[in-house]
């Protein structure tokens, strides 16, 4: 399926429930839950974390200081937040990107993603997921697992400053057994780039893969 078709269709799935049903949520303080199997508009808070719990469906879903976790089966538009983790269970379905700013972001099996992922300052982990566009960091590691398929490229930027005096360290991209990435490898900074020799990947600028036959990729 196409990019455009599965990000349309969700979205379509999303906005196809009964207007009351789809409640906003917006707080300046405090926590927001989405209960389990039921339909909710936008859900945004400032400090608090957001839990979209299993079944449930959402808009886009929003915070600043605080997590998201997507439960098994849930959906939702957009996740965005600035200081926490993303977390997104299996079968869970994104029609658009997921971002952090300061914190990791996971997606477990079964789990599709209409856009893309991308943290500043975090790990971006993939298992057996559907991701239609691409990955992004900067200072993260990248690991792209067993049966993923990414649509578009990976990308390491080169960090704009650092106020630190000791040497970086390099991150760690991992692509592993019968992974797909249908676009470029492209890497500003040094990285150490681990493919297993199974995975399919596009063309890689600024690194040198090295390959692993394990489930794991080696520690070194």
């Amino acid at each position: 399926m196409k990019r455009t078709h599965f990000s349309a269709m969700l979205a379509l799935a999303l906005a196809a429930g009964p207007a009351l049903a789809a409640e906003d949520i917006s707080k300046v303080n405090g926590s927001i839950t989405a209960e389990s199997g039921k339909q909710y508009g936008d859900l945004e808070t400032v400090n608090g974390s957001i839990t979209i719990e299993s079944g449930a469906t959402a808009g886009n879903v929003e915070t600043v200081n605080g997590g998201i976790k997507l439960a098994g089966n849930a959906q939702a538009r957009d996740l965005s937040t600035v200081n926490g983790g993303i977390r997104v269970g299996r079968q869970a379905q994104i029609a658009g990107s997921i971002q952090t700013v300061n914190g990791g972001i996971f997606v477990d099996r079964g789990g599709r993603v209409g856009g893309g992922v991308e943290s500043v300052n975090g790990n971006i982990g993939l298992v057996a997921t559907q991701l239609e566009r691409g990955i992004e960091t900067v200072n993260g590691d990248i690991t792209v697992g067993h049966d993923s398929h990414v649509g578009g490229a990976i990308e390491i930027k080169k960090p704009s400053f650092s106020m630190s005096f000791k040497p970086s360290r390099k991150p760690r991209v991992i692509i592993g057994p019968r992974a797909v990435i249908d676009g470029p490898l492209h890497f500003e900074r040094e990285v150490t780039l681990l493919v297993h020799r199974s995975a399919k990947i596009g063309s890689i600028s600024g690194a040198t893969a090295q390959s692993f036959d394990g489930d794991t990729a080696p520690d070194n």
